[in-house]
């Protein structure tokens, strides 16, 4: 389970976002980062049961880096207020693979999710996918639209960019057509502190992986991956 104190911390984190509180609560920070990096190393062995193909890599690069790009952004605030870290078959976070997402965060926004979310540096994966859609719509529906997947996530995001209309190539007809429209590709679903602080927490975000692995796996064969 995660600790109370790491969300804590995340919690004084939001108030106090700039770099000489930072600084000197840094022994929290190192604290709440160790501290995900094992529930993590649970989660990945967990996780390596009923999916072998993602190893045990090293967790420690796959966790996110707490500090924010600013650069572009008009919100110079120079710290993330949560933990997140992905766990895929490339053991890398930059990869164009679908996988597993552990998201630490207070006031029942922690998450688990799975997919793709794909960035500009893969976006040749974007019509892989959309391809593969289309052409196995079938395999596709059963998996996003069998019940108990249905009923535990709903359907894929649709919180970020969604096109108006089908994608040139692609028949407005295709029974695939609105997520042919998607631009990521992920499910997730929200657990409260109450859980995420409790023994149940684990088993819990494992059950809920289990049942997106047949996403991940669809998703991984369609950038080229099995």
């Amino acid at each position: 389970m995660i600790e109370k104190t790491t969300l804590e911390f995340l919690s004084d984190l939001r108030r106090n976002n700039y770099k000489e509180w930072f600084h000197a609560n840094r022994p929290r920070y190192e604290a709440a980062r160790a501290d995900v990096l094992a529930n993590a190393a649970r989660l990945l062995d967990g996780i390596n049961r009923f999916d072998p193909s993602i190893g045990y890599p090293d967790l420690a690069p796959l966790l996110y880096r707490i500090n924010r790009n600013i650069r572009f952004s008009p919100d110079k605030t120079p710290y993330k207020t949560h933990f997140g870290l992905v766990m895929n078959a490339d053991g890398d976070r930059h990869s164009p693979l679908s996988g597993y997402y552990m998201h630490i965060e207070p006031d029942g926004m922690s998450v688990v999710s799975c997919g793709l979310y794909i960035t500009e540096e893969h976006a040749d994966s974007l019509n892989k996918v959309r391809q593969a859609i289309d052409t196995h719509w079938e395999e596709f529906e059963a998996i996003v639209r069998s019940p108990k997947f249905f009923r535990n996530f709903g359907d894929l995001c649709r919180e970020d960019r969604v096109l108006k209309r089908v994608p040139r190539g692609f028949s407005a007809d295709s029974p695939a057509a609105e997520y042919l429209k998607l631009h990521h590709f992920y499910v997730w679903k929200r657990l409260p502190d109450e859980l995420v602080t409790s023994p149940a927490y684990v088993p819990e975000a494992l059950r809920l992986y289990a049942l997106m692995k047949p996403l991940n796996d669809f998703l991984n064969r369609a950038v080229g991956r099995s």
